[in-house]
């Protein structure tokens, strides 16, 4: 039998973090935003963001409508997003894409990642893990060049 068959989809923790999205709503002010969706499973994520002369994020706010694995990303990322500049993002996505792929052993240095490892062998929940750092990705770079930086 395949590694992980065995293992419950929906974990505590996992639903614990669906349950639980920091920085929920709409921002005063947002300087860049984005909303990007997963056309495998429908998911949507939007992403506002403030930030400061560096890039760093400086305030953060996202509406998520997705599967609980998509809320338990959105959960992680907005839980460690602010301070985090737009190449930082972009690297945490980039280590979580191969670890969900399976051509990495571990997630990256984003904490907390690992918990969706269920998922891991559940490939049409990929796009709405991916979606969250996609989101806030897209949402710094848009505030960004706004800002002509």
């Amino acid at each position: 039998m395949a590694k992980g068959v065995n293992q419950p989809l929906y974990t505590v923790e996992i639903l614990r973090l669906a349950a639980s999205i920091p920085h929920l709503g709409p921002i005063n002010a947002a300087e860049g935003s984005a909303e990007v969706r997963s056309p495998t499973c429908g998911s949507t994520v939007s992403v506002e963001v403030r930030i400061d002369e560096q890039g760093c994020v400086l305030e953060l706010g996202q509406e998520v409508q997705a599967c609980a694995f998509g809320q338990a990303s959105a959960a992680l990322m907005g839980a460690h997003a602010v301070g985090r500049q737009a190449v930082e993002v972009q690297e945490a996505l980039s280590g979580f894409a191969d670890w969900l792929e399976g051509s990495s052993d571990d997630p990256g240095f984003w904490p907390g990642l690992e918990v969706l490892a269920p998922a891991r062998l559940r490939r049409a929940r990929h796009g709405a893990m991916l979606l969250p750092f996609r989101a806030l990705l897209a949402a710094i770079v848009d505030a960004q060049e706004r800002r002509g930086q």
